[in-house]
């Protein structure tokens, strides 16, 4: 199974709202998609018809395929605690996530980029696996060499809009940050319901 790479704007109006970040084009057709767009009457789903959308929302907006969601899921029900909070630090501790969060990146899409062509250290050594899960403690920065690129000195100098994270700590000057803890479920911005994936999985 491939990776989604198609219209990101048609994706966020299948699950009716902008879960790839500001989209001007979603704001102006916030119905489905598809030929009769916003007159098409809509079946009242199932129970598993909302679970299912609910897993397929969050799979897409952190960018994972099905086995790393499947296998995140059951890592998260191993650990002690709420199984569904766990989840989302989980996704939350994906590198590629927290080169997003950091603002090295204006999307997940791109922070996946950035790492996978090598541009992001963990550490002091280069980490090349968006998927790495960090832990309490680790530090990211971008890369000596890479630190001159336009598209990096461009969203790393733009003004963050007042989008800090607690659990998060970020540098401009030194171009380095550190990912203090897992964030609370409350503090996460990423509008999911979690338990609906639990009860899921749990079928």
């Amino acid at each position: 199974m491939a990776r989604y790479t198609g219209p990101t704007t048609k994706k966020a109006r299948a699950f009716g709202e902008a879960i790839y970040g500001t989209d001007k084009a979603f704001e102006k057709r916030k119905y489905p998609p598809g030929q009769h767009g916003a007159m098409k009457k809509r079946k009242q789903r199932t129970d598993y018809a909302i679970e299912l959308n609910e897993k397929q929302k969050a799979k897409y907006t952190y960018g994972v395929l099905e086995r790393q969601f499947r296998n995140l899921f059951e890592k998260a029900a191993a650990k002690s605690g709420v199984t569904g909070e766990i989840l989302l630090q989980l996704l939350e501790s994906r590198l590629d996530n927290v080169v997003y969060r950091m603002g090295i990146a204006k999307t997940r899409r791109a922070a996946r980029q950035l790492v996978t062509h090598r541009h992001i250290t963990v550490g002091g050594v280069v980490c090349n696996i968006p998927s790495r899960l960090l832990k309490p403690g680790d530090v990211v920065a971008v890369r000596g060499k890479s630190r001159t690129l336009d598209v990096i000195v461009a969203n790393t100098s733009a003004k963050r809009d007042g989008k800090t994270f607690g659990w998060i700590e970020w540098n401009p000057d030194k171009m380095e940050g550190r990912y203090l803890a897992h964030p609370e479920r409350e503090k996460i911005p990423e509008n999911i319901n979690e338990q609906l994936i639990v009860e899921l999985y749990s079928k």
